[in-house]
């Protein structure tokens, strides 16, 4: 088995439910997609990473750095630093944080992301894109180029085309709803 069939088996095992949810827009869904399952399990990271930065690679995005909104992004932006680390060049991770903290620096970022570094927003379960505006803003005011957005899971409910019309930049993902065999 392929790391990306491999991958689909473990959405689809650990990630996947079925029944009546609210998703963060609002939209009632009859399933869920909670990728932390698997993108958090020692097993997903492995994957998610290898993926990921061959994904970033196939593209020929050179980001400095991948993150993006907290909690979801995490584990996705960890597992591709890592995996650089047994292939470089060396990409480093950072996170958005929700709100800027009122200790410290402030900072909305925390992490590896210098101004004037090429990033790459990575996400955890596409469906609106507005988490991953948000994400791409924050990174933005804080200096760095987005180069591209990463997704694990693709819902297929226009999130890629908002933030490529919105924001201009590229989405790709690892996998999508379909290809796991669950539809709207």
């Amino acid at each position: 088995m392929n790391d990306r069939d491999a991958l689909a088996a473990l959405l689809r095992e650990r990630s996947v439910a079925f029944g009546t949810f609210r998703l963060a827009s609002g939209r009632e869904s009859r399933y869920y997609i909670d990728a932390r399952k698997t993108t958090m399990s020692a097993q997903g990271q492995v994957l998610v990473g290898r993926l990921g930065l061959q994904a970033i690679r196939e593209q020929g995005w050179k980001p400095a750095a991948v993150g993006g909104l907290t909690l979801g992004a995490d584990p996705v932006a960890y597992a591709i630093a890592r995996a650089s680390a047994d292939d470089p060049p060396l990409i480093q991770a950072f996170t958005v944080r929700k709100a800027a903290k009122e200790h410290g620096t402030g900072g909305l970022l925390e992490g590896n992301l210098n101004p004037g570094d090429a990033a790459v927003v990575v996400e955890d379960v596409l469906t609106t894109g507005n988490s991953t505006l948000n994400a791409i803003r924050a990174v933005r005011e804080h200096g760095g180029e987005v180069v591209g957005v990463l997704a694990v899971v693709d819902r297929m409910e226009a999130g890629a085309n908002h933030i490529e019309n919105e924001a201009g930049v590229a989405v790709v993902a690892l996998t999508t709803t379909i290809f796991l065999g669950v539809t709207t």
